[in-house]
């Protein structure tokens, strides 16, 4: 004799079947929210990825503060890894792009 399955209502147990939900409703606020997202991170992505890269970075605000960061604030591998931080921003507002067809009427 085989053991009941664990999944198998007991016996006098109703069974229920699935309740259909709604699609979820988008109002505008929703939309404009995501344009927004996308926007901040593609400008934020784009200066992270030049902006170490340019002769700016040695003479901004906050290389300045501390004088005895300067040998960190110059070396190569802080600003490729500023840069990958812009990459990642990128990423995530192409992702945000692609999900933008949640937002498509059916």
């Amino acid at each position: 004799m085989m053991p009941p399955d664990p999944q198998a209502p007991a016996p006098g147990e109703t069974v229920h079947a699935p309740v259909a939900l709604a699609p979820p409703a988008y109002h505008w606020y929703h939309k404009m929210s995501a344009v927004v997202f996308i926007t901040f991170c593609l400008e934020i992505g784009l200066f992270l990825l030049i902006f170490p890269w340019t002769e700016y970075w040695d003479s901004n605000y906050f290389s300045g503060l501390l004088p005895q960061m300067k040998i960190y604030w110059d070396n190569l591998y802080v600003r490729g890894a500023v840069s990958g931080l812009g990459v990642v921003n990128l990423f995530i507002s192409l992702a945000e792009i692609s999900r933008l067809r949640r937002f498509a009427r059916r």
